[in-house]
């Protein structure tokens, strides 16, 4: 699967393409089943993502927010994915407090990732080894090509086992909790949200460059996704 790219003028206006396009892809979903599932990314970018998404009139109630990632922080720091969320989007989506699945960032990492991964378990009633399907997940890219927290070089970018793992960051000094391949890949709908000229080296590489997803870890999920790209950030496609 080739992935999917569209390039509006500015930050906002791919925000905004990319927000109505999730919410289609939600409705869908819930055409066919009682809930649905949204896994969501952090970064300066979702932030305009989330203010489009509750500006939409839309029901909430019965969808899950999941999160691809998460810093390990408590949930009031300013550096937490959680919070971004909790100040832009979930006041206005009034998601149901049992709807948000949220990473416990404020405890030990490793025991932050058990506990999400059993939480995704339960939630998705899996058999040992199945994956759980999301509906939607929201990823965005670094500079550098890393997409939810898998970073240039890291082992975990080729486990397709496990559902969620700590990491650490040694370029940001920071531990971070992460989804791995095997659930992103397994989502039914992947999209992507990249703004900025500090992307468009990794877009291209994404885009045109030989398959190196240990150096640019947002070919491996990229790849089958959906972009919504400012011109700053398609800059060399």
């Amino acid at each position: 699967m080739s992935a999917q790219r569209h390039t509006f003028a500015d930050a906002a206006a791919a925000a905004e393409a990319c927000a109505r396009r999730l919410i289609g892809l939600l409705e869908a979903s819930l055409a066919e089943r009682s809930d649905a599932t949204l896994a969501v990314s952090g970064g300066s970018t979702p932030r305009l993502l989330f203010q489009k998404l509750a500006a939409l009139r839309f029901d909430w109630s019965r969808v899950h927010l999941f999160w691809v990632d998460e810093r390990c922080v408590p949930p009031a720091d300013p550096a937490s994915n959680y919070k971004l969320a909790k100040d832009w989007l979930l006041p206005g989506a009034r998601f149901p407090e049992r709807n948000v699945h949220r990473i416990v960032g404020e405890i030990a990492p490793q025991e932050a990732a058990h506990r999400y991964t059993e939480e995704i378990r339960r939630f998705f009633k899996l058999d040992p080894g199945e994956m759980p399907q999301f509906d939607v997940v929201q990823c965005g890219m670094g500079p550098d090509g890393h997409t939810a927290s898998l970073f240039p070089g890291s082992p975990l970018i080729g486990d397709r086992a496990g559902i969620a793992e700590a990491v650490f960051a040694p370029q940001l000094n920071q531990w971070r909790v992460t989804l791995l391949p095997g659930p992103l890949l397994a989502a039914r709908n992947v999209l992507y949200l990249a703004s900025g000229a500090d992307k468009a080296e990794a877009a291209r590489a994404v885009f045109e460059g030989p398959s190196e997803p240990q150096k640019f870890p947002a070919q491996l999920i990229g790849k089958r996704g959906e972009w919504f790209l400012d011109e700053a950030a398609a800059a060399l496609l």
